[in-house]
């Protein structure tokens, strides 16, 4: 007899050659993972079916020393100094560069090259907490699929700079995760849109998320992705519409009494964010035009209630700003917002009224709001994550993305020789010639900078690498020839050539914002060192897991057919449910294990049972001959 191989639709007939490829949002409020499964992309669920991932981190300093997710969240108003929110605003950023620092409810330190947080278990670095974030979405998809992770494509806000790209993947690094790729947050949103719903034309991606807002102009054709335009605000989004609710009920509540925000406890701080965050929840659901914002504080309680109106006032400066980056954008496409065929709406904080009136009011129609703001980042980059990993048989996408900030170096003077302009499509490589100053010199040093101010000063700098070998000539007489290559990850690397001579440099670009490849090997090992724990944590959450199933599965089938069993035999398994139920909530995953396979022994003779009573019943009335 031939046996038949089946396969699900859009999979490999073997399914050791399809390789598991996730996309991964990682947002400043919550994060995501999704994958192209059966040819679909769909966000991948916990064991509590949420796709969100709330991006918290609690260092408890007990048992595993950390908590992530919902029950990081749920200690926060007990436990704001370590309860770390938000920590994507300081990826790759010294505290300077923080907007609002000091009203965020956990101290940031203002370390060397990246800022960092403390917390009861010392300092952690951004990169060491967004990893754990990563880390826990890695496990939910390996859990997902029962296999190893071959890879994942990352999102990050368009307008994340050098630094905060190389500080993502470091991240991922340290979570264990390869990296294919890493592309715009807008971009991933367009392409999720633009296959799902065959979209053809200009459209403006426009995404408020909880920390960072972008917004992007691209043309959408028949299996091509341009990215005309991006901009943005890396430290604008949600949080400040919550904070800048809480100082408005402050002010309301208190009156001449309220306290100075910054003067707040932490705990009143992450208290009456909460509250505010809350408030501004209910003022978004359809049908509610006003909301209370009641919240508990050492200086006097705080009972306010906010309508819509209000709240638009109190954040009308914030709704500016978004609206005057869509403006800047549209100039660098060199479009007017009559052009605009859609505006796609991304990022939970997209769904404020007060958001949606704008966008409306500015383009002259309504926005597209049918994809859930929340989860188009991810499935975006779950479908270029399958095409990465080789498992996509369908047209090829074609993902034209743009560098977000320019690139040069320093010239005499402290002034910015820019080579790649912002908004160039990636891959790119762009190169210039220079020379000399003075007669006879020999070297030359090269200062790479990202920005677009005139002075050096004004700008990022991202690596310092000098050219030696020069042979000595007059002033002018050399020709050095700078080349920038910018690879689809949006990093960079750097030759410079004297062309008479030949002696050349090179640098790939990794910003020095404070951890040196020493500094990552140090946390991987720290990883190693706690990686026992871990593994024993999420053993007994697995075996939790398979003994619920078992339960649930078991109670099914007696309630289906239980009059097949006589009261001895249905006695005995009642007695093994009742011993797994017992130890179901144990920390032995051993104990859970041993319990749950006892069970399904006991099961074995009535599921034996069940398939003759079908196999019975699928045979009554036929003819063996015609069987």
């Amino acid at each position: 007899m031939a046996l038949l191989q089946i396969s699900e639709p859009g999979q490999s007939p073997d399914p050791h050659q399809r390789r598991i490829a996730v996309g991964i949002d990682l947002g400043t409020t919550h994060s995501l993972v999704a994958s192209v499964r059966n040819g679909i992309a769909e966000c991948l669920p916990d064991e509590h079916d949420r796709v969100i991932l709330p991006s918290v981190v609690r260092y408890t300093g007990e048992g595993s020393g950390r908590q992530i997710g919902f029950e990081a969240l749920a200690g926060q108003a007990t436990d704001a100094a370590n309860t770390i929110v938000s920590v994507k605003r300081l990826m790759g950023r010294v505290r300077a560069d923080v907007h609002d620092v000091d009203n965020l409810p956990y101290a940031v330190l203002d370390t060397p090259g990246m800022a960092s947080v403390e917390t009861r278990v010392g300092p952690k670095t951004p990169v060491e907490i967004s990893a754990e974030i990563l880390a826990t979405l890695r496990f939910r998809a390996e859990d997902s699929f029962d296999d190893d992770l071959f890879g994942a494509v990352i999102t990050v806000p368009a307008y994340f700079d050098d630094a905060q790209r190389q500080a993502t993947k470091d991240a991922a690094q340290l979570a264990g995760i390869n990296v294919l790729r890493l592309i715009n947050e807008p971009t991933a949103a367009a392409i999720a849109y633009g296959l799902d719903q065959a979209s053809e034309g200009l459209y403006a991606v426009f995404d408020l998320g909880g920390g960072t807002f972008d917004i992007s102009i691209l043309r959408l054709t028949e299996g091509v992705f341009e990215v005309l335009a991006t901009g943005g605000d890396s430290a604008l989004g949600g949080d400040d519409y919550d904070r800048a609710l809480a100082h408005f009920a402050l002010q309301q509540g208190l009156g001449d009494h309220a306290p100075a925000p910054e003067t707040l406890s932490n705990a009143d701080k992450a208290n009456l964010y909460a509250a505010a965050r809350k408030c501004k929840e209910a003022l978004s659901a359809d049908g509610v035009t006003e909301a209370t914002l009641s919240c508990p504080l050492d200086s006097g309680d705080v009972h306010v209630t906010i309508g819509r109106d209000a709240f638009a006032q109190a954040t009308e400066a914030l709704t500016q700003r978004t609206l005057q980056a869509v403006r800047r954008a549209l100039r660098d496409a060199e479009l007017d917002k009559s052009a605009i065929d859609g505006v796609v709406m991304v990022g939970g904080s997209t769904r404020m009224p007060v958001i949606r009136d704008a966008v409306a009011a500015l383009f002259g129609q309504p926005p597209l709001t049918n994809l859930n703001p929340d989860e188009v980042v991810a499935l975006g980059a779950a479908i270029q994550a399958n095409q990465l990993a080789g498992n996509h048989t369908g047209d090829a996408l074609l993902l034209l993305d743009v560098i977000p900030l320019s690139l040069g170096i320093e010239t005499m003077g402290g002034l910015v020789e820019r080579i790649v302009p912002r908004n160039s499509t990636i891959p790119t490589a762009r190169a210039q010639d220079f020379t000399t100053f003075k007669d006879g010199q020999t070297a030359l040093a090269l200062h790479v900078v990202q920005g677009e101010r005139d002075l050096v000063a004004d700008c990022r700098s991202l690596a310092r690498f000098e050219l030696r070998g020069i042979p000595p000539m007059a002033a002018g007489v050399a020709r050095i020839r700078v080349s920038f290559t910018v690879d689809a990850d949006g990093m960079l690397q750097v030759d410079a050539v004297e062309t008479l001579s030949g002696v050349q440099a090179h640098i790939d670009v990794k910003p020095s914002y404070g951890l040196s490849d020493d500094q990552i090997a140090d946390m991987l090992r720290d990883s190693y060192a706690t990686a026992e724990a871990d593994i024993k944590a999420r053993a007994v959450v697995e075996a939790r897991v398979d003994a619920e199933r078992m339960i649930l599965a078991t109670q099914s089938a007696l309630n289906a057919d239980g009059d097949l069993l006589n009261p001895a035999e249905r006695a005995v398994i009642d007695e093994h449910i009742a011993a797994v139920v017992a130890l179901k909530s144990s920390d032995d995953a051993a104990q859970i294990e041993a319990v749950t396979k006892a069970l399904a022994a006991a099961t074995e003779p009535f599921a034996a049972a069940r398939m003759n009573r079908g196999i019975t019943q699928a045979l009554a009335g036929k003819n063996l001959n015609a069987v």
